[in-house]
């Protein structure tokens, strides 16, 4: 058997690299996508954060993943049939009826991403000892992050760069995504030959879930579970809102109340700084709790998480085209939810903390993306309702039931907290 943290420097980068690309493109690049291709903001909201539910759902089908073949066949199979999707994408879009084909496509594409982050995960833990698990979490998370910033990024760049060589919007984003096809499977490959097989028949048996309607119980049976679920839809109230009409604000021409940007501009601010302020945020906030305790900073970063809000309702008011006003509000609102994102995540690990902690936290972060998609799929309404003004002002009035609720939860004080070496 090979040992299982061979090679741990090569898969690692790329089976997480992997994880993110689908991600990004079905999330954040569909949202863009169908603003240049003429989709309302209603539709574009309703119906690209109903793609958030295979992730709200993934718990459920969890268990199956682990009761069948091994955590390598599910990945390298899941991750054929993302590119096959985003295949079905590019070609669609010609197409009279692209919206729904394409709609139904990214669908597969979701679940199917879904389904290899279970494996993946799994795959990772299994493949790694707990030391080896440690050492590799920050390669893992910066290879998630740099195929946001390919996604977000270089394949928006890419697209605009089509959309002025053919003058065609159309044409130009299905060459796109039957590029971003056809990357999936060369990545698909790569998986193939540089992930070590390792699982054997006794490991799977040795894994399998047993009594997952009593992992449930038990998880809706916590104290507080009722006001910590609430806390946890609450918390991205706004940020959701935001997350799915920033794109199209900047797209939209400035006689609609949008700033007129072109593609490229968006991929630009968005995928590159965007993302590098987003990780920054990230980190800093990890360090801040790990020195001082989840319950210095949780206050701090909601505000951090809502408070940069207010210069996109700035922007829209003022009708401010300047680049430099522009590309600062994206580096305080990305930094700001990076640096409030770690609070939630350190709370989530607190709701799932205890026996069957890996069940639990996955519930948990069904329920964040639960949080993610029902905002999301009016944001669209409501933005077209209040216009771009009234609908960036109603974002940061959102953050206001997370703080209220602030008072009810309850965690450790110094949660999260690095403890001292036993000879300090």
């Amino acid at each position: 058997m090979i040992k299982k943290d061979k090679w741990a420097w090569a898969w690692v980068p790329v089976l997480y690299f992997t994880q993110g690309m689908p991600y990004v493109l079905i999330v954040m690049v569909s949202v863009i996508m169908y603003k240049r291709l003429g989709i309302s903001n209603a539709d574009i909201g309703l119906y690209t954060s109903w793609l958030y539910l295979p992730w709200v759902l993934k718990p459920l089908w969890s268990p199956f993943v682990d009761l069948k073949s091994t955590k390598r066949n599910w990945f390298l199979g899941m991750q054929l049939l993302i590119s096959i999707a985003l295949l079905g994408v590019g070609l669609s879009l010609p197409t009279n009826s692209f919206f729904i084909t394409s709609l139904a496509c990214f669908w597969m594409a979701a679940f199917a991403s879904a389904t290899n982050d279970i494996a993946s995960d799994g795959y990772y833990m299994l493949g790694l000892t707990e030391k080896k698990q440690s050492f590799f979490v920050g390669m893992r998370s910066t290879f998630y992050r740099l195929a946001m910033v390919t996604g977000e990024g270089l394949i928006v760049i890419v697209a605009g760069f089509l959309e002025n060589k053919y003058g065609d919007n159309t044409k130009a984003w299905s060459l796109t995504m039957v590029c971003t096809a056809f990357l999936m499977l060369i990545l698909t490959v790569s998986n193939f030959f540089i992930t070590p097989k390792f699982e054997s028949s006794q490991e799977i048996a040795k894994n399998k879930p047993k009594g997952f309607g009593d992992v449930f119980l038990s998880f809706f049976n916590k104290p507080g579970i009722g006001i910590a679920l609430a806390f946890i839809l609450c918390y991205r109230l706004g940020e959701s809102q935001l997350v799915k009409m920033a794109a199209p604000f900047m797209l939209d021409e400035t006689a609609k109340g949008g700033l007129g940007y072109s593609t490229e501009k968006i991929g630009t601010i968005f995928g590159t700084v965007g993302v590098i302020m987003l990780s920054i945020g990230g980190i800093l906030g990890g360090i801040l709790i790990s020195r001082d305790g989840l319950k210095k900073w949780m206050l701090p970063m909601i505000l951090s998480l809502n408070i940069p809000n207010i210069l996109y309702a700035l922007l829209a008011f003022t009708k401010t085209t300047n680049i430099v006003a522009v590309t600062a509000t994206v580096i305080f609102e990305k930094f700001g939810y990076g640096f409030g994102f770690a609070a939630f995540l350190m709370y989530l690990i607190y709701i799932a903390d205890g026996k069957s902690k890996t069940s639990h936290y996955a519930i948990a972060t069904g329920f964040m993306a639960l949080g993610m998609m029902i905002p999301g799929m009016v944001s669209g309404y409501i933005q077209e309702w209040l216009g771009y003004s009234g609908f960036f002002i109603w974002v940061v009035i959102a953050a206001l039931p997370a703080i209220f609720l602030l008072k009810y939860i309850t965690y450790p004080a110094d949660f999260g907290k690095k403890s001292k070496p036993e000879n300090e």
